[in-house]
């Protein structure tokens, strides 16, 4: 089982990597997140690489696998990527035979380019932040906040997977419809209304036939591990395009990820009971199970940070925006996410991305969108130095982090995923 803890998860576990040992490291012995990499400025193929400390290291030189695809390395079975982990675990802790033969495999993470990391086939943005969806359907919806689906299916959409980049990525302000409400036509331009959406991405690894539905019993085998995801969205776009069938261009335009995947087995320690409140609806048998209700919730403290242009100028650092939990956000669980996808017959492949939706907390400093943050955009927010922000604007910095903390466990991180908007071509 993936959510088993072994040899791996020590807290007593150190690393010949002095980095990896530091205090609130994101990345010490008892993650080993997996990335794609290759020196800056080349145009190297990129390889797979393990994050330990500070540095980054390459895995196929090290003999541990033989190739530097990682999606053939995501197909492969729960078991083998435990072995493979306890093989890298040991070959990284203090004492290690491979120390001297390893260490000139290591490279410094800000010295190459991290990638997306991995190929994404297709990309299912999921609904599952229930104070997000709540929040959003008061402003629209006073009378029905949420739909009455809501508690029973886990909602999604189809998103785009050509334009997800990685952090670090600069992309530019849409452009698209909107209508003024007091207008008799709409209108064509840059959007006046870019949000960001707080989320995980759930990265699959073994897929199934077309026709074989994964069931909640087995659907945390098919999970390879998790990102951070900024989810970013046209407001002004989508409130005019959404219906009948729901986000389009007011969502294609930039989808940001983190360039680690922190696997499920590296999260072990952190998992948390799956609990609907007294008088929530139970979930319908296809997504119920006892292992599910026992630990499948993730125990994620998540924080969103903001860097304006002016205040980058000035050399003042971000600001944090907020901070929540995943469990107390998501309504749905991944496994849960997984069993439904597939309950048609849908057939999943290495690489497929699943975003959670905003993972918003029950109080205001928990939330996840500046939709939410600001009331719509009636209530701005105020910056350091004066600044005001009802919705991001250009050159606005927009970061990601989360960690887990536990006792009995070492603090591991999913590291950070920042982007930077850019002017409108028009």
């Amino acid at each position: 089982m993936t959510n088993a803890r072994d040899l791996t998860h020590d807290p007593k576990l150190r690393s010949w990597v002095p980095s990896a040992n530091q205090a609130d490291c994101d990345f010490p012995i008892q993650n080993l997140p997996f990335g794609r990499f290759r020196p800056h400025g080349s145009a190297d193929a990129l390889r797979i690489g393990v994050a330990i400390g500070d540095q980054v290291l390459e895995l196929k030189a090290t003999g541990l696998v033989d190739t530097d695809d990682m999606n053939a390395l995501m197909a492969r079975t729960p078991a083998e990527r435990q072995a493979l982990r306890a093989a890298i675990s040991a070959g990284l802790a203090e004492g290690s035979a491979e120390q001297a033969a390893w260490s000139a495999l290591l490279r410094p993470q800000s010295g190459v380019e991290l990638a997306v990391p991995c190929r994404i086939g297709d990309y299912t943005d999921f609904y599952t932040g229930i104070h997000h969806a709540t929040a959003v359907g008061l402003l629209f919806r006073p009378d029905q906040p949420l739909m009455p689906n809501y508690k029973w299916v886990p909602i999604g959409y189809h998103g785009r997977a050509s334009s997800i980049g990685v952090s670090g990525q600069h992309f530019r302000r849409p452009q698209g419809q909107t209508k003024a409400p007091d207008a008799s036509a709409p209108t064509v331009g840059p959007s006046k209304r870019l949000d960001y959406e707080l989320e995980l991405g759930f990265l699959i690894g073994r897929g199934n036939a077309l026709g074989e539905p994964i069931s909640i019993e087995e659907a945390e085998q098919h999970l390879f591990g998790v990102t951070l995801l900024s989810d970013w969205s046209a407001r002004d776009i989508q409130a005019w395009e959404y219906q009948p069938l729901g986000p389009f261009l007011s969502k294609s335009f930039a989808t940001t990820l983190s360039p680690w995947i922190v696997t499920m087995e590296a999260l072990a320690p952190f998992r948390a009971k799956f609990t609907r409140g007294a008088g929530e609806p139970q979930p319908l048998p296809y997504l119920d199970s006892a292992a599910n209700r026992e630990s499948g919730a993730l125990d994620i403290t998540l924080e969103v940070w903001l860097q304006t242009s002016a205040m980058r100028e000035a050399g003042q650092p971000a600001v944090r925006l907020t901070r929540g939990n995943s469990t107390q956000a998501a309504y749905w669980t991944a496994a849960q996410l997984v069993a439904h996808h597939t309950v048609n017959g849908c057939n999943l492949q290495p690489g497929d991305l699943f975003g959670s939706g905003t993972l918003s907390g029950a109080k205001p400093e928990e939330a996840g969108s500046l939709l939410e943050l600001t009331k719509g955009g009636k209530e701005p927010i105020e910056l350091p130095g004066g600044e005001r922000r009802t919705f991001l604007e250009d050159g606005d910095t927009l970061t990601l982090r989360g960690y887990c903390e536990r006792d009995g466990a070492v603090r591991i991180g999913l590291g950070e995923v920042s982007a930077t908007v850019d002017p409108s071509p028009r």
